[in-house]
């Protein structure tokens, strides 16, 4: 009988880390593992999770850590664990296997493959034991493994049928018209879902749906209609008021188990909280209530409190499980508050619910339910005063809480995440003009460049090494990071880099007709060559591809950037027109190419009140780039969005929309006339 160890301790993930000391035989994905299941004509059980996955830990805990299980998965299959945040393509071949066969997805995933891939069995999490009219973990064990060795060319022939099914879900849809209707028919469908009463969209588990809002908010400068506007705002004031929201640490949690935004699931990605804090920096250029760049700013604090590495680079995920319990780092007593608070207890429980049997499992989640005036008249002082000790009192609880266990750390860093991030800042330091957003921005940038990228293009993951070959949303989403850095900070490299990593889509992830794929035209050769078109929870390397393609022609004149976007676009609309629910930053883009970008040049930006006030302005559709100095004018000269643009001794403001220019504008009055 073969008998192989548990292979993954020389895995840098620490997702397959955590599972290193399994008695299951796990390899990691590769092809050792694949060649000994071809070799001895196994079925492969694949397991895909992640390193912040509640229930992930619970099947490891009941099942891969049970000698008994164990036994039977290393003696009837060969078996395989994935880091889904390291492969999302495998990730999105079976997740879409699954979704078909059981109408969902979610992690842990667990499939079980034939020994050339090809899926016949597909599930998330399985208890361990038989229950409730379920088989468990280990009752399926046994019954695949016995109907592998008794009729498998039955389960061949059902696989190969799957496959088909799989390949067939992977063509594109019929062409659409690109017209403001399109927009329309989205943004009341869009509406339509919206929870009227608590904000966000659906019931419970309810998720921040980010890209959504930002939809809403771009469709509301159009379409003269409040009601779009005033829903977006207030869904992202309830959910900062929430305890999805960190009332104490800052950043937000995965999602919320109710509809209230109440009761979260506690665990901390990274893309949340580079995708939301941009939609509140949004808000708060709308509105110019400070409300919102406050959780903006408090978001983007966390994540270089909590979240970047020393080099510069930003963490993928904080645990949502401390000390054994789920939440525990987060929970509080009204007993303890009192002992650290004393005085100015009662105000601070007033103002987070804040009670003695507390708002969950006998704890408190802090969430904000009441107006800080009406606190402060309950308390016989100023609005001022109340503000200051709720201040004082949340740092205080901070520094108390940072003695506690942490959560765990997944500290690996990857590259469409971190370039997410540097988008996040990039727009902090925009509406807030604090230089600490803009310096993480820039060094985070360089850390990418010069650690997670070679001659041969740029790589997904970095933990002590660069290691996996980068994805369509590693090369998009690094696109449109470098050039909002670009508009930032008009370095001519970041233009130049932006440029080559759109030339590197082009050549290895378009098709030439109307699609992308996740993974390059070089890459291993799975059972299909994965694409992925929905916004869902990130925006797909597509949508983010072709708003960084709309960008560069303008920037550099190229029109195959602007061909290429105008086709996918052209492919994917009518379906995001009728499912807008899993398509709103493309929507956001077509928004974006419909209006036609307005150009805006700062040139010298010796006069800050100028570049601070376009800055706080809400223009969605706007490429706006400030050109310091007169060295970054001559090197950016030969781009066409510069051309004709002279440096002067003061600041000059050049507004083009539809290959038209002004004359150079001077005065703040004649500039906030022309936008």
């Amino acid at each position: 009988m073969y008998v192989s160890k548990n292979l993954l301790g020389a895995e840098s993930s620490p997702y397959l880390l955590q599972h290193a000391e399994n008695p299951v035989h796990w390899y990691p994905w590769g092809p050792e593992a694949l060649d000994r299941a071809r070799r001895e004509d196994k079925p492969i059980f694949l397991s895909v999770g992640y390193s912040a996955c509640h229930w992930c830990h619970v099947m490891a805990h009941e099942s891969f850590e049970d000698e008994n299980i164990a036994k039977i998965m290393n003696e009837n299959f060969v078996n395989i664990k994935v880091d889904r945040e390291e492969r999302p393509d495998i990730d999105v071949i079976y997740q879409s296997a699954c979704q078909m066969a059981t109408g969902q997805g979610g992690w842990p995933l667990s499939v079980f493959l034939t020994p050339d891939q090809k899926p016949f069995y597909v599930g998330t999490y399985f208890p361990v034991l038989d229950g409730y009219g379920r088989p468990g973990f280990g009752s399926i064990l046994r019954q695949l493994s016995l109907a592998w060795k008794e009729k498998p060319a039955d389960i061949k022939k059902s696989a190969d049928k799957f496959l088909q099914k799989i390949k067939f879900n992977a063509q594109p849809p019929n062409h659409s018209t690109l017209d403001m209707t399109i927009l329309d028919e989205a943004a009341f469908s869009l509406l339509s879902m919206g929870d009227p009463i608590y904000g966000g969209f659906g019931d419970a588990p309810k998720f921040p749906n980010i890209a959504n809002v930002s939809f809403l908010l771009r469709y509301a400068t159009i379409s003269n209609v409040s009601k779009f506007n005033k829903f977006g705002l207030d869904s992202l004031r309830q959910m900062a008021k929430g305890g999805i929201f960190d009332q104490i640490g800052g950043g937000f949690h995965r999602y919320s188990t109710d509809r209230m935004w109440l009761v979260p699931h506690f665990e901390k990605m990274l893309y949340d909280n580079a995708l939301i804090p941009i939609t509140y920096a949004e808000a708060y250029q709308i509105t110019k209530d400070e409300f919102y760049l406050d959780i903006m700013k408090k978001t983007l604090n966390f994540v270089l409190n909590e979240m970047t590495s020393p080099a510069g680079g930003f963490y993928s995920a904080l645990d949502a499980d401390s000390e054994g319990e789920e939440g525990r780092f987060y929970v509080w007593s009204k007993s303890e508050i009192n002992k650290i608070l004393n005085d100015d207890s009662k105000l601070f429980c007033l103002y987070y619910d804040v009670t003695e049997g507390g708002n969950w499992e006998g704890t408190n989640i802090l969430r904000n339910n009441i107006r800080l005036s009406t606190v402060a008249q309950a308390c016989n002082m100023s609005e001022a005063e109340a503000k200051r000790i709720i201040c004082t009192s949340e740092r205080r609880l901070y520094e108390i809480r940072s003695l506690r266990v942490r959560p765990g750390l997944d500290d690996k860093i990857l590259t469409s995440w971190n370039a997410m991030m540097i988008s996040a800042f990039a727009k902090g330091y925009r509406v807030s003009h604090e230089t600490k957003y803009l310096d993480a921005a820039k060094k985070a940038t360089n850390f990418i460049i010069n650690k997670m990228m070679d001659k041969q293009g740029l790589f997904r993951t970095f933990k002590e090494e660069a290691t996996i070959r980068g994805f369509l949303e590693d090369y998009s989403y690094m696109a449109s990071a470098l050039l909002d850095i670009f508009e930032e900070s008009p370095d001519v490299k970041y233009l130049e880099t932006a440029e080559y990593l759109g030339e590197y889509i082009l050549e290895h992830f378009w098709d030439g007709e109307n699609n992308f794929f996740m993974t390059p035209d070089n890459h291993e050769s799975l059972i299909v060559r994965p694409q992925n078109n929905y916004d869902i929870p990130i925006p797909s390397g597509g949508s983010m591809a072709t708003m960084a393609f709309i960008k560069l022609y303008h920037l550099t004149g190229k029109k195959k950037f602007l061909d290429a976007a105008k086709k996918y676009m052209g492919m994917r609309l009518q379906e995001a027109a009728d499912n807008s629910f899993a398509y709103c930053y493309l929507l956001s883009t077509a928004y974006m190419y419909m209006l036609k970008p307005i150009e805006i040049t700062i040139l010298n930006t010796k006069d800050n009140s100028i570049k601070d006030e376009i800055h706080t302005r809400f223009i969605p559709n706007g490429i706006v780039v400030s050109v310091q100095n007169e060295g970054q004018a001559q090197n950016l000269a030969k781009y066409p969005f510069f051309a004709g643009k002279t440096f002067s001794d003061k600041t000059q403001v050049f507004i083009c929309k539809d290959m038209t220019c002004t004359p150079p504008l001077t005065t703040l009055p004649e500039i906030l006339d022309k936008l």
